[in-house]
């Protein structure tokens, strides 16, 4: 694709007015919502929200996304990354190697649609550096893995490329959503991912989460 079409898609995903059609990008309503793993509930997130460690954000160092090793197989020729694909679109069509060939995905952080499996990256809701911080770095490999590949918790989702980018690896008093219908959803996902594999959370992020949680 020329580098100019390539701008001009990313602008038009940054574009806050809708009906703007760019390749792979349809202005059409979805037909269907991102499928992962339904989290807990507001009240059972602010529950859990309670019960994690407050302490103050480790530190990066010695981090690599190495040492959380994806995509790993799951099934046959489809890996981790394959499989969410296949799960979040609609109407999605896999070659023999289990590669999306056709399909429709929504992107619920920004309320895009995608035609082209290569225009969505398969976001960890708690980043892999972000879990790092919060107490991974003394985790086995084994475990982290496990992390990295979760299919069971709110952990893995199909996003707009670039929107995925533009989290890196922030957590929430430092990016929500832009479409702000899916920040409850997006919190209690949060929530339910640092619940499960007991990660602390640093006050700023609490506050944020006591924030949209409370809005629930």
């Amino acid at each position: 694709m020329p580098v100019g079409m390539i701008y001009a898609r990313r602008l038009a995903v940054l574009a806050t007015s809708a009906a703007l059609t760019v390749t792979g990008l349809l202005a059409t309503a979805p037909t269907a919502q991102a499928a992962m793993p339904t989290p807990v509930s507001a009240t059972t997130a602010r529950t859990y929200l309670a019960a994690l460690t407050v302490k103050a954000e480790g530190s990066s160092t010695g981090y690599s996304r190495d040492l959380f090793p994806h995509w790993i197989t799951q099934s046959g020729a489809c890996n981790t990354r394959e499989t969410v694909l296949k799960r979040d679109g609609v109407n999605v069509v896999t070659d023999s190697s289990c590669a999306s060939v056709s399909g429709s995905w929504y992107s619920e952080y920004d309320g895009a649609t995608w035609t082209v499996a290569s225009d969505l990256d398969i976001d960890h809701v708690v980043a892999l550096a972000e879990a790092w911080r919060s107490g991974a770095n003394s985790w086995t490999t084994s475990q982290r893995q496990a992390f990295a590949n979760d299919l069971t918790r709110p952990q893995l989702i199909a996003v707009t490329d670039n929107v995925n980018q533009a989290k890196s690896d922030l957590d929430p008093a430092e990016w929500l959503p832009s479409r702000t219908a899916y920040r409850c959803t997006y919190a209690r996902a949060w929530v339910h991912v640092k619940y499960h594999w007991n990660l602390s959370v640093d006050s700023a992020e609490k506050s944020a989460l006591q924030s949209v949680l409370n809005g629930c």
